[in-house]
């Protein structure tokens, strides 16, 4: 006759732990995911498509103007300043222009530069932000006549060309 020993304890064999463990990971998975979705803003979804699909069609002819104005320019971005140079369709009034950067994914690093014109006719500007990634540009006057928009990675060694 053979005597066997008892099995161990339940809380000693690995089979109730590995059964219980995937219950519990789904759970903290599940608040993890629970609390990014309560607590993070949707920063690129739209409310309003209707508003927004007539704010396109006024800035495709504020672009058109741009066309029209025959407005070229070359820009240069470095990490603490920008110029803009006109080629051609430079403003007659010589006022402030804005350059607008909007960051490709991240609303809240979006800022704006007030770019005024020097003796030699150069537009400039101070950056006090960080500028590395993909960036959408968007140059006008105050006034908002025209448009000029360029999508662009930072940062960039030399000057490009900035035309609508």
């Amino acid at each position: 006759m053979t005597t066997s020993s008892p099995p161990p304890p339940w809380y000693k064999q690995f089979w109730p732990w590995f059964l219980i463990t995937i219950p519990a990971l789904s759970m903290v998975l599940s608040i993890t995911m629970m609390n990014f979705a309560i607590n993070t803003t949707d920063s690129l979804v739209i409310d309003d498509y209707y508003k927004e699909g007539k704010g396109i069609n006024l800035t495709l002819s504020k672009i058109q103007e741009a066309r029209v104005r025959n407005i070229k320019t070359t820009l240069l971005v470095t990490p603490n300043s920008v110029s803009v140079d006109f080629i051609s369709g430079t403003p007659e009034t010589g006022e402030a222009i804005q350059l607008e950067f909007f960051h490709a994914t991240l609303v809240d690093k979006d800022f704006q530069v007030l770019l005024t014109r020097d003796a030699s006719g150069t537009y400039r500007g101070n950056i006090n932000n960080d500028i590395q990634g993909k960036w959408k540009l968007s140059l006008h006057p105050y006034n908002q006549e025209w448009k000029v928009v360029k999508d662009i990675s930072l940062p960039i060694a030399q000057s490009v060309d900035f035309n609508p």
